[in-house]
């Protein structure tokens, strides 16, 4: 199955590892569903650091790109409960990319995931997204993957949120975002030495600077799943 919608919001923070256990629960029983009850939200992801670092990977698959400028987003922005106003600070290097999807082939929910965040060199945008399209489709085939995704970032133009200057001001952006999907981890691993590469991104029209990580599958929630738990914000 494909990523359930035409837009994507794709987050990385790290979080200390003292805060660990109370953003987990936090994000688990609080945010994700508080914003899986916002309209055209479809699907939301958590993933931590496959090396055990403090790295945070987070994906909210949307209806339509719209949402992310909707009455109902913005009013949970600018309204954060006190359990989230408590953590936002925590969230370090924060990298935020309000995305459209360009490409999305097989499954969103692996054991793993590759994200690459990049952009197109000079002219060679369409270059690039053939070639990533290709090469997604071939992994999304073979043994270990689940599935490949494109996103491009576009900023809604909304003002700044109320959770935005309680994290310290303006998040960073992405351009393109590559998100590799698969359930066996060595698999992933040579797939990111190799063809998903620097080098070999940077042939298919990418631009040499090129941000990486792999990350392990946390926690996923859709609509309609548990409620939150209460009385966790104390």
């Amino acid at each position: 199955m494909a990523l359930l919608g035409q837009a994507a919001l794709a987050m990385w923070w790290n979080m200390v590892p003292e805060l660990r256990q109370d953003f987990e629960d936090w994000h688990t029983h609080e945010h994700f569903p508080e914003r899986l009850g916002i309209p055209g939200f479809r699907r939301s992801s958590r993933w931590t650091s496959a090396d055990g670092g403090e790295g945070i990977f987070v994906l909210y698959e949307l209806e339509d790109y719209d949402v992310l400028s909707s009455p109902h987003y913005l009013a949970r922005l600018n309204a954060p409960t006190p359990w989230s106003t408590r953590l936002m600070p925590h969230h370090r290097n924060m990298v935020r990319g309000q995305t459209r999807v360009l490409e999305s082939v097989g499954s969103a929910i692996a054991r793993q995931a590759l994200t690459v965040r990049l952009s197109p060199a000079a002219g060679r945008a369409g270059t690039l997204r053939a070639g990533l399209k290709s090469l997604m489709t071939g992994l999304a085939r073979q043994p270990g993957f689940a599935g490949a995704h494109l996103l491009q970032h576009q900023a809604p133009d909304i003002p700044q949120t109320t959770e935005q200057k309680i994290r310290g001001g303006a998040d960073r952006a992405v351009d393109w975002v590559l998100v590799v999907c698969a359930y066996e981890g060595q698999a992933l691993a040579a797939a990111a030495s190799h063809e998903l590469a620097p080098d070999a991104l940077k042939r298919l029209g990418a631009e040499p600077a090129q941000e990486r990580g792999i990350y392990e599958l946390s926690c996923s929630a859709t609509p309609g799943d548990p409620p939150a738990v209460t009385g966790a914000a104390s």
